[in-house]
């Protein structure tokens, strides 16, 4: 996606912010880059029930697909705290952005001042170490979301079901962001709804 960026001749504010590009359009004056992933994080929260604003996120991870969700949540309202394996990392984001930043090893006791926890690493991704995160202290009503989709239920999302709270998968975030560049492309916008969600998830699995 950072490659992406280098080819583009314009790029939309979203894709600037985030220092990447997920959907490149041809057009006769050049080419266009936009970054959908946090707009999709979002859509994918409202559709969960979810008010990004509804209180403060921790946002794990420091790669482009946090970078893209941290200032789609901070646009939306919410005082993001990012929290990553790499201090230096994440202090560096945190003064890009004028964000907080808390040391990896201070997760799971942050939940508590938290409404919202996002999963942007590959932890927890087939082929990868699971996400250590003790929900204990997580409030009742928290939202929990990965943005991992294979598997469909990461270990984190599981835990996160267990206590009631709620869980909000990776896979409608991977379906709204592919939103935008599916109407640039074809001059149709798709509906993220129940049979395209169980189509994709059912073709995921196979």
């Amino acid at each position: 996606k950072e490659a992406a960026f280098a080819v583009c001749d314009r790029v939309a504010d979203s894709a600037r912010r985030a220092g990447a590009v997920n959907t490149l359009v041809f057009t006769p004056t050049g080419i266009e880059g936009a970054n959908t992933d946090g707009s999709g994080f979002l859509a994918n929260l409202r559709a969960h029930g979810v008010d990004p604003a509804a209180g403060p996120a921790l946002v794990l991870g420091a790669g482009g697909a946090e970078r893209a969700i941290a200032t789609a949540l901070q646009d939306a309202g919410a005082a993001v705290t990012l929290c990553n394996r790499s201090p230096a990392r994440a202090a560096a984001l945190a003064r890009e952005f004028g964000l907080a930043h808390l040391p990896w090893e201070a997760r799971a006791e942050a939940l508590a001042d938290h409404a919202l926890v996002v999963n942007t690493t590959s932890l927890g991704m087939a082929g990868h170490k699971p996400l250590e995160l003790d929900l204990a202290r997580a409030a009742p009503g928290m939202a929990v979301a990965d943005i991992v989709y294979v598997p469909l239920e990461t270990r984190l999302l599981a835990a996160a079901r267990a206590r009631g709270l709620v869980a909000v998968e990776g896979l409608g975030m991977l379906l709204h962001q592919a939103v935008p560049g599916f109407a640039a492309w074809f001059g149709v916008t798709p509906v993220v709804d129940d049979a395209l969600y169980r189509a994709v998830a059912a073709d995921l699995m196979e």
